[in-house]
């Protein structure tokens, strides 16, 4: 296991539909693109952003078909209540007559359904849409995990949490209140159409256009909307990347009277924040607005086509309240659709990321037909290997050969490629050309791009200079690598490495480790990698923080254990304990040796890198 750290009458017909709170997508954030750019920097996203995400419920058919019944029935309960009740009044006021029981009855009972299916379909839809992002929450993971380090690195620990979980639950609205209910509001449209058709086809003809104009009206901005709700996220992620920051370096911000210039930064996010959702619900209002003025056109037209087909003897004037109410209550779903529609089109920036992070390439995909791991001791042997990051080319032809059981130190200058050599032995990447394998002592070597991850990460275990902690007990923390260790492992292990001089193994160390120093993290580094037993061990820098004391500890806390080791570092005392010594530069292998034998060149790679003096001639 690698240890590297690797978000009216039709309107009250419409409001008796709006059972759904808005205010599911106004709180929600997400990732910013730009990587901590401002909101002003957002960018519209691509179309099918959100029907990208319909595939999700395809594990979810049951509850679907059951979520549009219950919303089929709550919405065609109402228009049928609606339209006997305005029936029971014409025929009270024009005919003079009593409802009957059997009226009465239908009514009472289509109350009760009506407000049953109100709660069904709301706790259907919201259970349906929660058990969606659980899962979508899982596969953003592994999106992120499929395709890091690239798709992580460089970002701000705020920004991923926006994608993982800000941009994700934005899209609750989605999910439990647009997808079922625009399904069941198109059938109720369709059956109330027909009947209206049937019945006095001017007051279709007066109903038709308002219902068409409603669902093309979010449709007229898409790309404002889309716009604007971009900013308004990206604005949001930024605030949260930065709060995020600011709780981190709260220390240092003391220590260095940072906090007043920290806290005016947060204030001016804080106020961009609030123009972009200022902006986004003042268009918002303003459609609410145009929807709520084509319902009033519907109505009029509605008014008009009654009076004429009453007045032409088509409509009897009982009938004539009843199909008024038909009329317009089936503009209620559509009034009620369309506003969905509207807050839909606004997550679809936050859709984009979360589609993005599901569909983000494996930088190493896994083998068609694994082979299986070496058994005993594994050597190294990374051949004719090149990498680049995009047009930089950082390994060029590099050849590196690590006998089985034998400790190499890797050195070169920054950024000459050594912890990229680290990323390629954990196969974080894969090489552009050569290959990096795993050599028994006997059989042929595997190339670690046949290997199965969890086989790979039994055999090599990465540890960096930053080590990942979190909010636990010592043990738990060491336990991540191994978790079926068993205590009295634990204990040695923890012994080996001097972590039991830090403090109990049931002692708390706080989010990230904030109660340790840099060298104690470095001990839960080392033991946490030891106690998966690994056959290659790459030590990453992860001794930088140690003083001269600490690193020869835990030298010697290596020296009693027999594996293959790769030590990445800069501490002349680290290297020359390594057996053999390789110096990295352009790209490839400068030099190799002991280090006896590598000092003693006077124009030696090494003696360039460490800038040690040159030796006496003789």
């Amino acid at each position: 296991m690698s240890t590297t750290t690797a978000s009216d009458t039709a309107t009250a017909c419409a409001n008796a539909n709006a059972n759904s709170s808005s205010s599911s997508s106004s709180s929600s954030s997400s990732n910013d693109t730009t990587n901590g750019g401002g909101a002003s920097e957002a960018s519209v996203p691509a179309r099918g952003s959100l029907r990208a995400l319909l595939p999700a419920l395809a594990g979810h058919r049951v509850m679907m078909a059951r979520t549009c019944a219950a919303a089929l029935l709550e919405q065609g309960s109402l228009v049928a209540l609606l339209t006997l009740a305005a029936h029971t009044v014409g025929t009270a006021v024009i005919d003079g007559l009593a409802p009957s029981a059997g009226t009465v009855t239908a009514l009472v009972a289509l109350v009760l359904v009506r407000a049953l299916m109100t709660w069904r379909e709301m706790d259907l839809s919201h259970d349906l849409a929660y058990r969606v992002l659980a899962a979508l929450r899982v596969r953003v993971f592994d999106g992120l995990a499929r395709s890091a380090p690239a798709r992580v690195a460089g970002k701000r620990s705020g920004d991923l949490a926006a994608t993982a979980m800000a941009d994700v639950e934005s899209l609750e609205f989605f999910y439990a209140h647009t997808t079922a209910q625009l399904l069941a509001s198109g059938a109720v449209f369709g059956v109330g159409a027909t009947t209206l058709a049937t019945v006095e086809p001017w007051l279709l003809v007066a109903v038709a256009p308002a219902a068409a104009l409603l669902v093309a009206a979010p449709f007229a901005d898409m790309r404002g909307r889309s716009r604007r709700g971009a900013t308004t996220r990206a604005a949001t992620a930024r605030l949260s990347a930065d709060t995020v920051d600011t709780v981190d370096g709260l220390r240092e911000l003391l220590a260095f009277d940072g906090l007043t210039a920290r806290r005016e930064q947060l204030a001016e996010q804080g106020r961009r924040v609030g123009r972009a959702q200022r902006a986004e619900a003042t268009w918002e209002a303003m459609a609410a607005a145009v929807r709520d003025f084509l319902i009033v056109l519907a109505v009029l037209g509605v008014v008009a086509a009654a009076a004429q087909s009453v007045t032409a003897g088509r409509l009897h004037g009982a009938w004539a309240p009843a199909a008024m109410a038909l009329a317009l209550s089936v503009l209620g779903p559509i009034a009620e659709s369309a506003r969905a529609l509207s807050q839909a089109i606004g997550l679809r920036a936050a859709a984009a990321r979360v589609d993005a992070a599901l569909e983000a390439p494996a930088l190493a995909p896994a083998p068609a037909e694994p082979h299986p791991l070496p058994s005993g001791p594994l050597g190294v042997h990374l051949q004719d290997v090149s990498f680049s990051y995009g047009d930089q080319l950082v390994l060029n032809g590099l050849e590196l050969t690590v006998p089985a059981g034998r400790t190499l130190a890797l050195v070169g200058a920054s950024g000459a490629g050594k912890s990229t050599c680290a990323h390629l032995l954990a196969r974080f990447w894969d090489p552009s050309a050569g290959s990096v394998r795993l050599v028994p002592d006997r059989g042929d070597p595997v190339d670690l791009r046949d290997l199965a991850d969890a086989q790979l990460r039994r055999a090599v275990t990465v540890v960096s200079q930053d080590t990942p902690l979190f909010h636990g007990t010592l043990a738990e923390n060491l336990r991540l690598a191994a978790p079926d260790a068993d205590d009295h492992a634990l204990t040695e292990t923890a012994r080996l490495c001097g972590v039991d001089r830090i403090a109990p193994l049931d002692t708390l160390v706080g989010e990230r480790g904030a109660t340790l120093s840099g060298g104690q993290r470095a001990r839960i580094a080392l033991a946490r990698a030891l106690l998966t037993e690994p056959q290659v061990l790459v030590l990453d820098e992860t001794t930088a923080h140690l003083d001269n004391v600490g690193d020869a500890q835990l030298a010697a806390a290596l020296g009693k254990t027999v594996r293959t080791t790769i030590v990445i570092a800069h501490r002349p005392a680290t290297i020359r304990r390594a057996d053999r010594i390789a110096v990295l530069e352009s790209g490839r292998i400068a030099e190799e040796g002991t280090w006896q034998e590598l000092t003693a060149r006077r124009d030696g790679a090494l003696n360039r890198v460490l800038a040690l003096p040159s030796p006496p001639t003789a």
